[in-house]
């Protein structure tokens, strides 16, 4: 039984019975299970010669923009995402049937002074008309004219572009079908072969039309491929597209007026209640010709897009929203795979199709993942004047090259990034149990509300959902499914460039990354009922085992690179007869060298302690990032040291070199540290040139090492010391602001039940609130800081006193016992104030705390013994 209506069909109408709509979740898995009718005949838009406002150019060149331009080497690999079309540009694509469709664009023009957005807003709302609207399966959906202007000359008959749905949720997500709401795709009865989830929370306009603008150049590449049995020049019809804002209180509203030309919101529309009942969610969809940039100039697309925007009243959280897209929207539009991009993330021209082909020419992939790189910027600025930046540059780049190809032949990849990821609709069901990967994947947002009775481990795992989600797919009983790394599907993102930012995204990540794989590593014996065939259950318990063992590592971590750097260290400065490491400083500098800057480190160490355990990263931002350059001073001294200690090793003659295999047997220290420093250095080297992507060598490499020991010490330190905080680092609404006016229950003359609601209806106020729009986004508004609120900051302030308090007592008197205990102090002691004889262990500054003592406690007894005699002779 399918859940779509045949045609001429009501799927809502009583006389269909119970069976027509069945209960969500349904009894039965099988109930889910797609079962497509043919689509419906295809909508051509009418031939025009007449052309747009502004036209896309369809160079010749367009193919050269596939995907095939990808795998060459680096310099191309890369190059799209650094010269790739701004957001502000119009990218070449390939004439279709459609485009061919006029548009009603007005010049932009100069708003008269005083009338502005806000003025064409209270206009709007002042000329709002109170109609009586029947309801629809008990539920508020309205049908608003969109504006004149982006409505294609010749379609005027076309609901999905010239009416904008607006429908109130007043329930659950996960109640949303058995509510009976509906969406146009399932009344339009099409097969969905994508949908696109755009998840946001307050990102700006410039990160959502980057967002948006490849997705539409994303679908317009599917409309391309004539010669596809999927899609073609009707494949537009074929996928939705989803955006999901996090907070009606808490979006941009910038982005918001992006929208509104985009045909997909609509001032004056929304409603706070539907019957006296809360509306959760707030529903517009519309198919938009348009495409629009960050400055509010609107051209045409290249194809219509099916766009489902989502407004949720309240901020609950990302997964919340996941929720709504998977649990809500997922049963009524039945699609094949599903897409996750975090808005800020751009997809380049072909990722989502490379992704779909994975989909399509494997059965058994569950889930997979492109690439995701790191927006470097015009000329790779972006990491150049940003070491932190460069760092994560390289980091991305290493695990693209290194990590995730060995997951993806093993067939389990431990996390597939919400920022870029597909999956299949179907491996994520649940079983007839209600347990599966989604009921897993959502058990985290429960668990984090403040009323959850689970433990501090598993509130840490379910921090890591995404992680949790491919675990349950890859052993979802009986299904066999894998995951896939998809090379050829890059999207680039923005990374963090302040320090605070960067350690408070680490501390999410590392927790829940470790306990989830905890998690997994003691499971490991659900892959044997995952249904896999043998040869694939054998390669997933090897990944199991190396994931344990990299597991047992990151654990020693911290203690493994203090050991590192104490062995190389010591070795390099010993005074065994060799010069040392050091001595073009002076002779024997380099006992006094490695003293130091072991204390040094042991120092840094304490101070991360302190600072963790109680100051948040925004309030001691200066700590953490000294902390940072220091102890990217003890990586340096480690590699030179460790170089020197080679150098020391090798042979210095041609002859010396001339029995290798001999070399590496004689010599313990040269074969230790050349195996070490191969297998992780010359293999990044190795790995990025046979992937023909070395760039990230020459212009991140020497800002990664440099950073390094902070990620170990700083970032899995701040981590540990939080793992009580068990939130994503933004707080949720409470509660809703009733600013929008309801809809509420009345009877017609007839008797019949209808909704009273107040909407506009002069067609020239939408049109010049729309225009007003286009003028508001031209203009540039001033940079705003973020500001913290009152008490956050006098939080931040109390803390960092204590901790500025606490350094300074501990630090001074661990300052006294480096000093008094260092050899440079004993030596100089040994030779000019020592007294020779049987006082060898004579210490001057023992001698004084003794004397300072003994005259402390006679001043004491002086005092209490006059007190005595006081007390004697009655004074």
């Amino acid at each position: 039984m399918a859940y779509r209506a045949q045609p001429h069909h009501d799927p809502y109408s009583p006389h269909t019975g119970h069976a027509a709509y069945p209960d969500y979740p349904p009894a039965q898995t099988a109930a889910l299970t797609p079962d497509y009718p043919p689509v419906a005949p295809q909508q051509h838009y009418a031939p025009s010669n007449q052309g747009y406002y502004q036209d896309y150019d369809a160079h010749s060149n367009w193919e050269t923009k596939s995907a095939k331009s990808y795998h060459s080497g680096y310099s191309n690999s890369q190059a799209h995402l650094v010269h790739d079309y701004p957001a502000d540009a119009i990218p070449p694509l390939p004439p279709l049937p459609y485009q061919t469709a006029q548009l009603n664009y007005p010049p932009m023009q100069q708003m008269r002074p005083g009338v502005g957005w806000s003025d064409a807003r209270e206009k709007l709302l002042k000329q709002r008309v109170v109609k009586q609207i029947e309801l629809k399966e008990g539920n508020l959906v309205l049908d608003m004219p969109a504006p004149s202007f982006i409505v294609p000359k010749g379609m005027e008959d076309s609901e999905e572009m010239t009416k904008l749905r607006y429908t109130a949720a007043t329930c659950d997500p996960d109640d949303f079908m058995r509510k009976k709401y509906s969406l146009r795709p399932y009344l339009y009865n099409r097969h969905t072969e994508l949908f696109i989830v755009m998840t946001m929370y307050n990102e700006d306009e410039v990160l959502f039309t980057r967002t948006m603008n490849a997705v539409i150049k994303n679908i317009a590449h599917l409309c391309s491929r004539n010669r596809s049995k999927m899609w073609g020049p009707n494949g537009w019809q074929k996928v939705v597209v989803c955006v999901v804002s996090d907070g009606r209180s808490k979006i941009n509203k910038r982005t918001l007026q992006v929208l509104s030309l985009m045909g997909c919101y609509q001032e004056g529309v929304a409603k706070d209640t539907v019957g006296g009942k809360d509306v959760t969610a707030h529903i517009f969809e519309f198919t938009s010709n348009v495409v629009v940039s960050e400055k509010g100039e609107v051209s045409k697309s290249a194809c219509p897009v099916q766009i489902i925007f989502c407004l949720k009243e309240q901020n609950k959280k990302k997964l919340n929203s996941h929720r709504w897209f998977f649990n809500a929207f997922g049963p009524l539009v039945r699609p094949n795979v599903c897409v996750l991009l975090d808005v800020g993330t751009k997809p380049t021209g072909t990722s989502i199709y490379d992704l779909w082909k994975c989909f399509d020419k494997h059965s058994n992939v569950g889930g997979a993942c492109g690439e995701i790189c790191v927006d470097t910027g015009r000329y790779c600025w972006s990491i150049l004047r940003s070491p932190l930046a460069a760092s994560q540059n390289f980091e991305y780049k290493m695990s693209n090259i290194l990590d995730k190809p060995l997951e993806s032949v093993f067939g389990y990849i431990s996390v597939l990034p919400g920022a870029f990821s597909a999956y299949r609709y179907k491996a994520l069901l649940n079983g007839p149990d209600g347990k599966g990967p989604l009921a897993s994947y959502f058990k985290g947002e429960t668990m984090h509300g403040g009323n959850s009775s689970a433990g501090l481990f598993e509130r840490n795992m379910y921090l890591a959902e995404d992680r949790i989600l491919c675990f349950e797919i890859v052993t979802k009983k009986r299904e066999g499914w894998i995951l896939k790394y998809v090379k050829s599907a890059k999207a680039a993102t923005d990374v963090p460039e302040t320090v605070p930012e960067f350690i408070s995204q680490r501390r999410r990540w590392l927790n829940g990354s470790l306990f989830a794989t905890v998690h997994s590593t003691f499971h490991f014996w659900r892959i044997w009922t995952s249904g896999q065939n043998p040869i694939r259950m054998l390669l997933l318990q090897l990944e199991f085992i190396y994931n344990a063992v990299q597991l047992m590592f990151t654990w020693t971590s911290l203690a493994n690179f203090y050991l590192a750097f104490y062995f190389l260290v010591s070795s390099a400065t010993a005074d065994n007869g060799s010069e040392g490491a050091f001595h073009w400083l002076s002779k024997g500098a380099g006992t006094q060298v490695f003293e130091a800057f072991l204390k040094l480190y042991i120092a840094l160490i304490f101070v991360i302690v302190v600072c963790s355990l109680g100051n948040r990263p925004q309030g001691s931002k200066w700590i953490y990032a000294f902390c940072m350059v220091l102890f990217g001073l003890c990586n340096i001294l480690t590699l030179w040291c460790a170089g020197y200690t080679v150098w020391l090793a090798v042979p210095h003659t041609i002859a010396g070199w001339e029995d290798f295999p001999k070399l590496i047997q004689n010599n313990a220290a040269f074969r230790d540290i050349v195996v070490s420093l191969a297998a992780t250095y010359g293999l990044y080297f190795i790995g990025s040139f046979m992937h023909f992507e070395p760039w990230h060598m020459f212009t991140s490499f020497i800002q990664y090492m440099f950073l390094l020991p902070s990620y170990v010490n700083i970032l899995m330190m701040y981590a540990m010391c939080n793992l009580h905080d068990v939130t994503w680092g933004t707080k949720g609404d409470n509660g809703s602001a009733k600013d929008l006016g309801g809809a509420k229950k009345v009877k017609n003359s007839d008797g019949q039940e209808m909704l009273e609601v107040e909407v506009p209806t002069a067609r020239d106020d939408v049109d010049q609130l729309w225009n007003a729009s286009r003028y508001a986004l031209s203009v540039k508004p001033p940079e705003q800081k973020e500001h913290r609120d009152a008490a956050t900051k006098q939080a931040d302030h109390d803390r960092n006193s204590r901790t500025n308090v606490v350094l300074t007592w501990v630090g001074t008197n661990m300052v006294m016992i480096l000093i008094f205990t260092s050899s440079a102090f004993t030596s100089w002691v040994s030779e000019h104030v020592s007294q020779g004889g049987d006082d060898s262990t004579f210490n001057p500054y023992l001698t004084f705390l003794f004397y300072c003592l003994a005259g402390l406690s006679a001043i004491r007894f002086v005092c209490s013994a006059i007190y005595l005699i006081m007390r004697v002779f009655g004074h």
